[in-house]
């Protein structure tokens, strides 16, 4: 609240409101001149701390290597935000070099910075970030990733607030993933982990300390026996899903009847993973559980168990009674066992493929060409790709591809017509190096043409599949083929009248037969991203769409047009990525690389730190996370209201 209340007194301020909006949409245009650079720069050397932590943060947001020393004097600044923020700004401004050159030295003085802010700032907020920071830099030898070890570990050493610790775990957990590039974590990085994901050890941690630690431990394959025993009797259910990936087969079975659905499913997983030999009996009981989710993956699961009678009457049933398969909700228990069946019987799954390929459904046609493909059944691969839904077409083709390869060709090329970005991306991938050159090269040349035209940034993913396809057949691409209409930060949805009136909102989600959910968006964080989900959100754009995409233990994706990944509005938005971590319940944009969004949102079913500082955090689930928690693929938002701020 404090947070909002210092957004509106910026912009009541008229000379204040005015600065914030130029450095605004200097950001959002991605800074592309020398006046652009000078207005972020004026702002971060502001009088005002909320100008010069929007001017930081913004320098960062380029991704701009060159820029950091511009940001590492503000680690230097009076207010601690400020500090804070210009230590995030440093980590993100340093991903520039994945693109370019490695950073080699340059991150010698770098890191000494923030170690120095570690020794001597007082505020535990800015050490935090100071540590997180220092973990994620973009080491590519081995003395930059003992430099870094050591210095977390030291400061670990002398942490004594939670706030301190949660920092020395964000930066451990980040390192643990960009070491293994280089060279694993030692021991007393591992030794320190131990320590921090202990609820009962020496040091007293918060929930998510324990869930990052327990991840790097994960990462690292360091969790050891005693740290899994202990872990799976943690009192928070996420740090026993963590631990339940480094859990010895024999405890699985016991995992499965945790009282967490979430755990029950991260056990089940693991047994298909390891092939753990009760997997079959645990399946079949399972197959009943009362979380849909986790009924959901036992069915999975069941497609290895062929030579068990009842997990083959479990399946077999299941796809015989379609008396609930034509409701909303009805689907997903057949359509699951379809696929698994045809894995654990081909005659009994070939003999219940002729209802599903005619369905009225069709998500229940899409489980079908899955499904199809494992019978390697081509006849019904063919009549599925002439389906009416581009998304069956899609499961299809893809089936097509790894079944016949391109003797197919002539059906693939006839995709390319088709509206759906998904389904021309996936038939031009498997026209790659095609013999058939004489027929493919037209069609494929029309099929850019045509999106070229429609000059929409999102059939992005298509143009380059198209692009790749012409290369392979020998033709040169001009870059423009594959690239944005729009420049970074055209058709702007900043401007100072919303930025006032949406400076404090919320989101009310209604999902059709479910319930409602809310969001406390964060205008502050992600001026343009919460601008533009509301003008969607008000124009209508989300009523009707679908949640396409459920992955259990990871996030809920909706806001297609197309329900696929590949349709969503059609202009890009820009990337803005911030402090606000990818907890549970945060609410994210999908991307394909950086600033690509196309107005999807996901929300995290649960924390996912790989996720951070990669996609925007735009909002968090206020009320209603079990709402969340409910939704299955294909489920409706039947509308998205937006509630300004008193």
């Amino acid at each position: 609240m404090c947070r909002a209340w210092l957004l509106l007194v910026l912009l009541c301020s008229p000379a204040l409101a005015q600065t914030r909006l130029a450095v605004l949409q200097a950001e959002d245009r991605r800074a592309p001149t020398a006046n652009d650079l000078a207005i972020l720069r004026s702002a971060a050397r502001s009088g005002d701390p909320q100008i010069a932590r929007i001017g930081v943060r913004a320098l960062g947001r380029l991704e701009r290597p060159a820029l950091i020393a511009d940001i590492q004097i503000s680690l230097r600044h009076a207010e601690p935000d400020v500090r804070a923020e210009a230590a995030t700004a440093i980590g993100q401004a340093a991903q520039g070099w994945k693109r370019d050159k490695p950073a080699g030295a340059a991150l010698d003085p770098i890191l000494g910075a923030l170690a120095a802010r570690l020794k001597v700032d007082g505020d535990a907020d800015v050490r935090a970030a100071a540590a997180e920071t220092i973990g994620r830099l973009p080491y590519s030898s081995a003395a930059h990733v003992d430099k870094a070890e050591q210095v977390l570990v030291e400061f670990g050493e002398r942490a004594e607030s939670v706030t301190d610790r949660l920092g020395v775990a964000k930066g451990l957990e980040a390192l643990s993933r960009i070491s293994r590039r280089v060279r694993p974590l030692g021991p007393d990085a591992v030794a320190m982990l131990k320590r921090l994901a202990s609820p009962t050890g020496e040091v007293t941690s918060g929930a998510r300390v324990r869930r990052l630690s327990l991840e790097a431990l994960v990462t690292l394959a360091a969790a050891d026996d005693a740290l899994v025993t202990a872990a799976l009797r943690d009192p928070d259910a996420q740090a026993r899903r963590i631990v339940v990936r480094a859990a010895p087969a024999a405890a699985l079975t016991t995992v499965a009847r945790d009282d967490s659905p979430m755990v029950r499913l991260e056990a089940l997983r693991q047994m298909r993973t390891k092939n753990v030999e009760s997997i079959c009996a645990a399946s079949i009981q399972a197959a009943s559980d009362r979380d849909p989710h986790v009924a959901l993956q036992a069915l999975d699961n069941l497609a290895g168990c062929g030579e068990h009678a009842d997990a083959v009457a479990i399946l077999d049933r299941a796809v015989t009674d379609l008396a609930e398969a034509g409701a909303p909700r009805g689907w997903h228990r057949a359509a699951h066992a379809l696929v698994a069946l045809a894995a654990a019987s081909s005659e009994r799954g070939a003999a219940a493929l002729g209802q599903f390929t005619g369905s009225r459904v069709w998500q229940l046609r899409m489980y079908a060409a899955r499904a199809a493909a494992t019978l390697k059944r081509r006849d019904a691969l063919e009549t599925l790709a002439a389906d009416q839904d581009d998304n069956v077409r899609e499961a299809a083709v893809e089936g097509l591809k790894a079944l016949a390869g391109h003797d197919a060709d002539p059906i693939f090329i006839a995709q390319l017509d088709r509206p759906g970005y998904q389904v021309v991306r996936t038939a031009a991938l498997a026209l790659v190096d095609t013999p058939h050159g004489d027929t493919a090269l037209p069609a494929l040349d029309t099929a850019l043409d045509r999106l070229i035209a429609e000059g929409r940034d999102n059939s992005h993913d298509a143009r380059e599949a198209i692009a790749k396809a012409l290369t392979s057949l020998g033709r040169k691409m001009k870059p423009s083929a594959t690239q944005p209409f729009r420049p970074a930060g055209a058709d702007s949805d900043l401007n100072a009248d919303d930025l006032r009136r949406l400076a404090s909102p919320r989101a009310r989600v209604t999902i059709t037969g479910l319930g409602t959910f809310e969001l406390a968006l964060f205008t502050a964080q992600a001026p343009a991203t919460v601008l533009r989900f509301a003008h969607l959100a008000e124009r209508g754009y989300y009523n009707g769409l679908t949640v396409h995409r459920v992955v259990p233990n990871f996030v809920i994706q909706g806001g297609s047009p197309g329900a696929n990944e590949y349709i969503g509005d059609a202009r890009f938005m820009r990337d803005e990525l911030g402090l606000w971590p990818h907890v549970r319940g945060a609410v994210g944009i999908s991307t394909r690389g950086r600033d690509t969004g196309d107005a999807q949102i996901f929300v995290d079913l649960v924390d996912n730190p790989r996720l951070d500082h990669e996609y925007t955090v735009f909002a968090q689930v206020l009320n209603g996370i079990e709402v969340v928690d409910q939704i299955l693929e294909g489920d409706v938002i039947e509308r998205i209201q937006i509630i300004a701020g008193s």
